[in-house]
């Protein structure tokens, strides 16, 4: 029985002249280029006379069977008989990139690996330096958006994420949901001010501006005007993850409130009774266990006010959940506040204030259920990638790594396949 086998290099253009193991247990694989022509680098054109061969090469290819391996070459060199000084040019065959010492194959292999980890493991991992990783990085993937790859951006989103906690320190990521529910990355914004994201639209082309129908966002004024200065034909969406986050706090400050009244006023056993009951709370009531809905019961009883509180809350996420028009949708937050204000409860005032102020791109909500909840899963990706890297402060590479989270595995998934960003 034979132990030989036999596996396809996948790289064109070649013949393979020896294989050799060395001591460290490494493949070097010798090959020849079978190409008897090249262009000149002076003036373009093809040249066929070959005088000799340039300084061998070894570039670094795909592992076998957890080998490395290394593919050795000469390059062929041709000299052109079109221009005066009779220049010479080397060859180079399309598996590698002049002055890269790997071929595409390894490299876009690395680059499939750096999806959702870091450099230093790759570079350890493969025994490469970290400089090495960074280069391939930079060559492959853009620090910026290519816009003649996109044909049309659909749904906007503008959400600002701190790259150092506690710091206030927030860059903008912008991002587009296409029609077939794919997320692209636009930018990342060294600041949230309304000049810089005006900027940057002004920077989209008319031709992808114009088809831009919805922009979901927070109600930071820096992004609403911007976008309305900008993107006047777009509707301006504040975002119902943001809307929710505003009426619930609002619950939630008078939870905290009314439990340190009841610790003051309860007997300790009638108090611990209530211990645990901030996640009840805080959960939809269609959400609740057969226990919690007992301790929320416990809690109210010594709260009636807290009771009323939750209601409205729940009241007001039914009214986002049903399939009302912008008309029926105005009507019931109009009613919904009324029922607040006539009950005298004051902890959804600074709601109240929010919601007469952003009426209009509240419900816009209503008119094609676009929200910016594709933005919130990219900066939870974005949270996860500066702990993985312990910070990532410089924004073009923040620009690529997320990229690379994105697109990697559309882009290097496929062995053999060439990609540039």
């Amino acid at each position: 029985m034979s132990t030989n086998l036999s596996i396809p290099l996948d790289l064109p253009d070649i013949v393979v002249l020896d294989v050799k193991m060395n001591k460290n247990g490494e493949y070097i694989i010798t090959v020849e280029s079978t190409l008897d022509s090249t262009h000149c680098h002076q003036c373009g054109r093809k040249i066929t006379k070959c005088i000799g061969h340039d300084r061998p090469i070894t570039l670094r290819h795909l592992s076998i069977l957890g080998h490395a391996v290394y593919i050795g070459l000469r390059p062929k060199r041709f000299q052109c008989p079109y221009c005066s000084n009779k220049p010479t040019s080397t060859q180079q065959l399309s598996w590698y990139q002049p002055k890269s010492r790997h071929t595409k194959a390894y490299e876009q292999q690395l680059l499939l690996q750096l999806v959702n980890s870091t450099i230093q493991d790759v570079a350890l991992k493969e025994g490469l330096g970290y400089e090495a990783v960074v280069g391939i990085i930079d060559r492959y993937i853009a620090t910026q958006v290519n816009w003649y790859e996109l044909a049309r951006l659909e749904v906007l989103g503008l959400d600002e994420v701190a790259l150092k906690k506690g710091h206030q320190d927030y860059v903008v990521i912008v991002t587009a949901r296409l029609s077939d529910g794919q997320l692209k990355l636009l930018a990342v914004l060294p600041n949230r001010e309304k000049e810089t994201v005006k900027a940057f639209l002004n920077r989209i082309p008319t031709r992808l501006q114009r088809t831009i129908h919805t922009v979901c966002t927070d109600m930071w004024s820096a992004y609403l005007n911007a976008v309305k200065e900008v993107l006047g034909q777009a509707v301006l969406v504040v975002d119902r993850y943001h809307v929710a986050k505003n009426y619930r706090d609002c619950a939630d400050k008078l939870r905290k409130q009314e439990l340190k009244r009841l610790k003051a006023e309860l007997l300790e056993p009638q108090y611990k009774s209530l211990k645990g009951v901030m996640w009840p709370f805080r959960k939809n009531k269609a959400d609740l266990s057969e226990p919690e809905v007992e301790l929320l019961a416990r809690l109210f009883s010594y709260s009636p006010a807290l009771k009323l509180a939750y209601d409205f809350r729940e009241k007001l996420t039914a009214i986002f959940e049903q399939d009302l028009s912008k008309t029926e949708a105005t009507q019931a937050l109009k009613n919904w506040r009324q029922e607040v204000e006539t009950s005298e409860l004051t902890c959804f005032d600074p709601f109240l204030t929010t919601l007469d102020t952003y009426l209009d791109e509240i419900t816009n909500y209503f008119l094609r259920r676009d929200s910016s909840g594709f933005v919130e899963g990219l900066n939870n990706k974005v949270k996860v990638l500066k702990r993985r890297c312990y910070g990532l402060r410089n924004l073009a590479h923040l620009f690529q790594r997320l990229f690379l989270d994105l697109e990697g595995y559309r882009l290097f998934a496929n062995p053999g396949t060439t990609h540039y960003i």
